[in-house]
Parts: structure tokens; C-alpha cells; sequence
């Protein structure tokens, strides 16, 4: 009998061959339809570095780099694309609409007061949609550049909105992020906001970026809800140390100054494992 469907049989086959040679060469490929086959995931307990303080030479070994969207991706790395989801960068509050802006009862921007940024209004799906829009832009732009895959900040701004956002109105949005960044064949994080983990294929979210996960004891808990595809940030040698200590043959782990600056800047800070 003749093969129904000779195309899509060739298509598979070729998917196929794809996802072996990328898993000999230590990439991981999502579990996905065809369509979807070119989303790749970071290597796993690649060497790591966090460059969104401003983006400079990649050092010797490095296989992985997140960098802002306003930078362009290192040659030759598997690339994350920084973009802050959840609240205005400084500087850039006149580049969204007011309404989109969340306010508390008295009509104040409600501000996270460690960065300075206003956070975003997520309460309705409409709003959600605006500001997705705008967000997804971003992605559509890290896309074109050349990253595989996308950093979305500030998943947890919930806990910074006086009660006014929910964690069903994080997820919502986020979703929203992460649907559109598989469409563009782009992986997605969670960056850091560990107590909703468990909800990250609901969400749709591919790999962790997690913070102090070391100095907070957390490492294990990104670890049982993303396997090994977690990258850690530590800003104390404390946190590096333990960080290391426990997932240091398994995980991408690098100890940056908060400022994530650039060599040969005070305070600039980098090591490994």
C-alpha cells in the first residue's frame, strides 16, 4: 500500500535525525509537534554567564550567555534574551500607555522600591493582551537577532503589587509569553519565583533561571520541578559556595556583583564553580 501521507512521514524523519544530532552535541529538544521541533533548550550543567549589565567577550568555555534585548547575541553560544515582563525598565515609563500602569487605591504607581520600576497592570485580560502585545514585540525582536531563548523578569511582581495582582493574573500573562515565544521557536524561562514551579507546564515554561537559589536554599526545588535545566545566579560567595556545594556537577552556576557590570568596571565580579 502507498504512503497516505509521504510528506509528513519525510518530515517526521527529518525531526527525527535533528534531535539526534542536537542531543549528541548536549542540546535537549522539547518534547513537541513537528512544527515545534526547532525549540531547544540550553545545554545542561553547561558554563554560564550573566551579562545584563552590558555585554562584553565571552570567557574562555562559556556555553551559555543571557544578555539584554538590546544587545546582540555571542557568536557561537546558545543565547537567552533578557526582557523585563512585569515592570517598566527606568526610563521607559513614557513608552507605555498610563492605564497599563497599576495603581493603588489613591491613584500612586505602585513601584518596586529596590529597582525603582513600576509595575505593570495585570488584572484583566485585556490588559494582559495590551501589554503582551508590546512585550511579545520584544520577543519577536530577540527572535530576528538570532537568540534561542527568552528571560522574562519579574514573574513574582505579585508579591511587590500590594495585593492588587493575583498569582492567577502572573500565570495568565506569562502564558500568553511563553505560547508566543514557542510560535517564534524560542525557549522560555521561569526566572526565579519558586513557589509557582509546579505550575510551569500549565504555564508552558521550558527551563529556570533562579537567583540566589544557593544563599536561599532553593537549588533543590527548581531542580525537582525542571530536572537539570536550571541556571544559577549567586551575588555572595556564601551562596556560590553553597550553590556549588550541592549542584555544582549538574547545574550552570555563576557568581556575578548585583550590578552585573562589565570588566574592568568597579566591583565587577565573575566566577564559577
Amino acid at each position: 500500500m502507498s504512503d497516505p501521507n509521504p510528506t509528513a512521514r519525510r518530515r517526521s524523519l527529518v525531526v527525527v535525525a535533528v534531535a539526534a544530532v542536537l542531543a549528541a552535541a548536549g542540546v535537549t529538544l522539547l518534547n513537541r509537534t513537528p512544527a515545534e521541533a526547532a525549540i531547544s533548550l540550553p545545554p545542561t550543567h553547561p558554563v554560564f554567564d550573566y551579562q545584563l549589565g552590558g555585554a562584553y567577550d565571552v570567557p574562555a568555555g562559556v556555553d551559555v550567555v543571557s544578555r539584554d534585548r538590546s544587545a546582540s547575541p555571542a557568536a557561537g553560544k546558545y543565547n537567552i534574551c533578557y526582557v523585563n515582563a512585569f515592570q517598566v525598565q527606568p526610563g521607559e515609563q513614557g513608552q507605555w500607555d498610563s492605564d497599563l500602569l497599576l495603581r493603588d487605591a489613591q491613584g500612586n504607581l505602585v513601584i518596586d522600591q529596590d529597582w525603582k520600576e513600576p509595575l505593570l497592570d495585570l488584572r484583566t485580560d485585556q490588559q494582559r493582551e495590551r501589554i503582551a502585545a508590546k512585550v511579545n514585540g520584544w520577543i519577536d525582536g530577540c527572535a530576528r537577532a538570532g537568540y534561542q531563548a527568552i528571560e522574562p523578569d519579574n514573574y513574582d511582581s505579585y508579591t511587590r503589587s500590594k495585593s492588587l495582582l493575583s498569582t492567577a493574573d502572573a500565570k495568565a500573562f506569562l502564558k500568553l509569553l511563553a505560547d508566543h515565544a514557542h510560535a517564534q521557536e524560542l525557549a522560555i524561562a521561569q526566572k526565579n519565583t519558586l513557589e509557582l514551579a509546579g505550575d510551569r507546564k500549565a504555564v508552558g515554561l521550558d527551563f529556570a533561571i533562579a537567583e540566589q537559589c544557593g544563599e536561599y536554599n532553593e537549588c533543590a526545588g527548581y531542580v525537582n520541578a525542571f530536572g537539570d535545566n536550571v541556571l544559577v545566579i549567586e551575588y555572595t560567595d556564601e551562596g556560590l559556595t553553597k550553590a556549588c556545594g550541592g549542584f555544582g556537577d549538574r547545574l550552570g552556576i555563576v557568581r556575578r556583583d548585583v550590578a552585573v557590570s562589565t570588566p574592568g568596571t568597579a566591583g565587577y565580579v565573575r566566577k564559577t564553580c
